[in-house]
């Protein structure tokens, strides 16, 4: 007997309607029933990303660095990740739009960290995150916050200090602002990625000690107070194991010890061994290609990579994925508060500048109408920022003149149109890219000395600005950019001289990311003003700071030594090719695209920065910690909340402004502590707080609290972090070797 099954076409549509419906969803259903239901490929997709690019070419978010791979059936949407540590990096123009999408360019890191103020540094970041979910950006790629453990690293910009403790507190405060808005921060690059040179085959070698206390510490401080969405590891290996391929620092310590719940991601391209990033704990590698996918597939079939390994790094990738303005269906307006973030950018760029040298009242200057002659192409057309992924495409840049031209100085005419002509005319004036910006190319502007006589006898004051930048995949280099070119250094003498012959004050003003050479040039002029790379606003700031409207409470995040030999890394640094070739001239964008394996060794362990200089009585042209003020402060005398620490102890300070104009003080707190098993630095930063600003005779009263972490040195016999019995001494100054007040505790 024959059957015929008559079925409808409804009904086979309902039927696999509803079988759909049964599979689990994200954000429905429990992440692990997700997992559960992808596909062996599916998963090895889910940690590799696809790029910028969905199936059929769209970009959801034009330039943005790099987003995940959606799955529509599990109900997992793409994850967008943007460039983000002066503010958000994407495209500002996007096919099929007739408006702009300009992000704010804020101040540097470096200049942030200089603050020293980490509720501005969270306001920041709470602009910066408000920015990225507006222009629906899931995830910014920033705060940096590698050592400056060499002035010379190309991308110290990006970074907050030489100092652990300082990058850490900065870091942790950036990522809360950030996250505050529903976004999430990624901290990088973890760790010990402090050279560009060759970086992707560089192998680090460091003490444990060295490593723990030095290039770990401040990731650990950003990880417990702030719990980042992600973590970026880095390119280079350390002690021979690629960072990214370790499971000692990226689930040891990362996750076992310092109990980070989010996501690793790698650096773009980073890493050798797909498997092995997967076994070690860095769940998302990134930008993904196909190759990387392939790799990890295979390994599950042919039983190289655990089938639960990859569901963990999966599982931790949806994590973050649910918590996403995208899988929560956030309408993003495409129109961030740009006016008020130009504003805060403004302010953070007052307070990050640091006043290096002010004699005869040179700043601020008088009440207008003041003539001012101001030199240097820099002046001219500003650094805002670095290059590279620590770009951003503004909407304006304002430059020096223009700032002097809003507030209503006088500008000598000679000099505006002599230097608009040479930027103007100059045959590289069209050389300006993610990775090159056209005035590192230019030479400095020759003026005749008849021109600087001439313009010293119908001006006021002169303002010179020395300009500086750099970026990703290249290193500086000690002669013509940590050292002042032989045209710099002309033009300082030679304007600083007419000026002085003329009863007049001059003015230098550092435009730069990192640091350089002011030793052999800093007796010249009355008055230097680090303004850093100030983001958008730069002009305007500055504008501000030599007027007197914001007293400078800047204070240096990084040492500037008086010779590059002083550095301990110099020896060193960007490190030795294999075969023990040395290069004479780090190489640039070459050395990222093509590495060689090279080595670099950290010989100098845990005395970088101040470390060294204070330790072993190494003179400087500026101490870290080091700005001046328009005003002056007293220290009180310190109060301890008891002899002994026991849990914590208290240490308060009043602070006076005994000066005549408001201000801002940064109370640094220091420890000297005994030596038995390990030896130690002369002092390290262990504390700090910046006051209200304070009007002439106004007082406050800052408090501290020291834990037995505070105190404590790795010890690599033990492998354990030790506070020694003994004599602890506290140095409470206005930088590391100007120390106002001291007390002692004792820990038993």
């Amino acid at each position: 007997m024959n059957y015929r099954l008559t079925v409808s076409l409804p009904a086979i549509i309902l039927g696999l309607t509803g079988f759909a419906q049964t599979l689990p969803q994200l954000g429905k259903d429990p992440v692990i029933e997700v997992v559960a239901a992808m596909t062996l490929k599916e998963k090895a997709q889910a940690v590799t990303g696809v790029s910028v690019f969905l199936p059929g070419g769209k970009r959801p978010v034009p330039g943005a660095a790099g987003m995940t791979r959606p799955i529509p059936r599990l109900g997992i949407p793409a994850m967008i990740l943007a460039d983000g540590p002066a503010g958000v990096r994407i495209s500002p123009q996007r096919p099929g739009h007739k408006g702009t999408f300009y992000c704010t360019a804020f101040p540097v890191a470096t200049l942030l960290a200089s603050t020293w103020d980490t509720g501005l540094l969270c306001r920041v970041g709470e602009a910066m995150g408000n920015e990225a979910r507006e222009y629906g950006v899931d995830v910014i790629l920033g705060p940096g916050m590698n050592i400056h453990r060499n002035p010379l690293c190309g991308r110290n910009f990006e970074y907050y200090s030489e100092d652990p403790f300082l990058s850490g507190k900065m870091a942790a405060a950036m990522v809360r602002g950030i996250q505050s808005q529903g976004v999430g921060a990624s901290i990088k690059h973890f760790a010990a990625n402090n050279t560009e040179t060759d970086r992707k085959a560089l192998n680090t070698i460091v003490n444990e000690r060295t490593l723990r206390e030095i290039y770990l510490e401040g990731f650990r401080i950003a990880v417990e107070e702030s719990q980042p969405w992600t973590v970026m590891s880095s390119y280079n290996l350390i002690n021979g194991v690629y960072a990214p391929e370790s499971p000692e620092l990226l689930t040891h310590i990362l996750r076992d010890e310092w109990g980070f719940k989010g996501l690793v991601v790698s650096d773009w391209y980073g890493g050798r061994d797909p498997v092995a990033m997967m076994k070690a704990g860095n769940d998302l590698l990134m930008p993904g290609t196909p190759m990387q996918s392939r790799s990890v597939y295979q390994g599950v079939k042919k039983g190289n990579l655990d089938a639960v390994i990859l569901d963990r790094n999966v599982e931790r990738v949806l994590n973050v994925i649910s918590q996403t303005p995208r899988f929560k269906g956030y309408e993003y307006s495409n129109k961030p508060d740009l006016a008020s973030h130009a504003v805060l950018s403004r302010q953070a760029a007052g307070e990050g500048m640091v006043l290096l040298k002010n004699e005869n009242q040179a700043l601020p200057l008088p009440p207008r109408p003041v003539m001012i002659a101001v030199f240097g192409k820099a002046s001219y057309e500003i650094n805002t920022g670095g290059a590279g992924s620590g770009d951003v495409n503004e909407a304006y840049s304002i430059s020096l003149v223009e700032g002097l031209n809003e507030v209503g100085y006088g500008l000598n005419p000679d000099l505006l149109r002599i230097y608009s002509d040479y930027l103007k005319n100059n045959p590289d004036k069209q050389l300006r890219s993610q990775h090159i910006r056209r005035l590192a190319r230019l030479p400095e502007k020759p003026v005749s000395q008849d021109l600087i006589d001439r313009v010293a006898a119908g001006s006021d004051i002169a303002f010179i600005t020395i300009g500086r930048t750099s970026g990703e995949y290249a290193d500086r280099r000690v002669e013509g950019d940590f050292n002042l070119t032989p045209e710099e250094t002309d033009l300082i003498q030679r304007v600083t001289e007419a000026f002085r012959k003329q009863g007049k004050k001059s003015v230098v003003i550092l435009n730069i990311g990192g640091v350089i050479e002011t030793a052999s040039w800093k007796d010249l002029p009355d008055a230097i003003l680090l303004a850093w790379q100030a983001g958008q606003e730069t002009g305007r700031a500055i504008a501000d700071v030599i007027t007197g409207k914001v007293n400078p409470s800047g204070k240096l995040a990084t040492t500037f030594p008086v010779r590059y030999e002083d550095v301990p890394s110099a020896r060193n640094f960007p490190g030795i090719l294999r075969g023990g070739a040395t290069r004479k001239h780090p190489p640039g964008i070459l050395s990222f695209v093509f590495p060689r394996r090279s080595q670099i060794i950290y010989e100098e362990g845990i005395y970088v920065g101040y470390r060294h200089y204070d330790t072993f009585r190494i003179p400087v042209s500026y101490e870290f910690g080091y700005g001046l003020s328009y005003t002056t402060f007293r220290y009180g005398e310190p109060m301890l909340s008891g002899t002994r620490l026991t849990d914590t102890l208290g240490i308060s300070v009043e602070i006076t402004n005994q000066g005549q104009k408001a201000g801002r003080e940064v109370v640094q707190l220091y420890i000297s502590a005994p030596e038995d098993r390990l030896d130690k630095p002369l002092s390290e930063l262990k504390a700090f707080a910046k006051t209200r600003l304070l009007k002439p005779g106004e007082s406050e009263i800052l408090i501290f609290q020291l834990t037995h972490r505070s105190l404590a040195s790795f010890d690599p016999e033990s492998s354990a972090w030790i506070a020694e019995p003994g004599t602890y001494l506290v140095l409470l100054g206005a930088s590391s070797s100007d120390i106002r007040q001291t007390a002692v505790f004792t820990l038993d």
